[in-house]
């Protein structure tokens, strides 16, 4: 049973308990890697949640840097989140087509633009669909809404300041890829990336925070979950990843286990692997 906090993670009863509040706003975040070949937006065209609108992360991005999906400038997300009716007030709920995947990444964002008010749908569109929950096909009526952040730059780590917390060892840094990539026995999907990860990194594939049907594991179960993987909860974490997509549902694992003290390294592994400077260390 999913603990309901409208900051984190709310379950599936709760959203349908809350689906006509006025002041509430869902997002259907759903990504997929290319290998996947799934088509988010044609999904969410044929079906989503009701009232639900179509958060692009490729798009709602800082389209500057040639990494994907950077954080977006703060007035690009304004602007954004005003055109799909979502803004000051809003208890916003996002969830994606896999369970528990993409949409923690645009929880993260939005904590990083100071808005609190945002949970993750335990268990994702597959959960509701699966109850036989009601889904619709027809675009929400948007009403424009007055928007203003605040951003926490706590939350979110350039590569600068994680090669220093590596060296010094002042943070654990978490990465949430498989571990065979972690490893560097297995290439990355990114060309010309080199294989690895970041010295003194400690391996927590984001699977392993999940049960089987795509929800997230009770706190006690997390809690164990970091400590089997050697991280040290009392010191502050950065999470990383592939691409700083699934690096956020150990950031969202971690705000539940009541760990405040985390940040994102939001160029992951596409920034450090592309760098000959940056050291990598191989094998557990």
């Amino acid at each position: 049973m999913t603990e309901d906090d409208p900051k984190t993670l709310v379950s599936t009863d709760w959203l349908a308990k809350h689906l006509r509040d006025p002041d509430l706003r869902v997002l259907d975040a759903s990504w997929y890697l290319p290998a996947q070949n799934r088509d988010a937006k044609a999904e969410y065209d044929a079906a989503h949640i009701p009232g639900a609108r179509f958060f692009d992360i490729d798009e709602i991005s800082d389209q500057r840097s040639s990494l994907p999906h950077m954080a977006p400038p703060p007035e690009k997300f304004i602007s954004r989140m005003r055109a799909m009716g979502v803004g000051d007030g809003h208890q916003v709920v996002v969830y994606d087509g896999s369970g528990i995947f993409s949409a923690a990444r645009v929880w993260w964002t939005f904590r990083l633009m100071g808005k609190t008010d945002v949970a993750v749908l335990d268990g994702g569109f597959p959960k509701w669909q699966a109850e036989g929950r009601e889904i619709e096909d027809m675009p929400p009526v948007i009403r424009d809404r007055h928007m203003t952040v605040s951003r926490q730059n706590q939350l979110v780590k350039d590569v600068t300041q994680v090669a220093h917390a590596a060296k010094l060892g002042e943070a654990e840094i978490l990465d949430a890829r498989a571990a065979a990539r972690f490893r560097g026995e297995a290439p990355e999907p990114r060309a010309g990336l080199r294989s690895g990860h970041i010295p003194g990194a400690k391996n927590v594939p984001f699977g392993d925070v999940l049960n089987p049907d795509g929800t997230m594991k009770s706190s006690a179960a997390l809690k164990a979950v970091f400590e089997a993987a050697g991280v040290d909860l009392k010191k502050p974490a950065i999470t990383s990843c592939g691409s700083g997509v699934t690096a956020a549902v150990l950031s969202l694992a971690l705000e539940r286990i009541g760990h405040r003290n985390h940040a994102l390294y939001d160029g992951s592994w596409a920034e450090w692997g592309m760098y000959d400077d940056l050291r990598v260390a191989t094998g557990p």
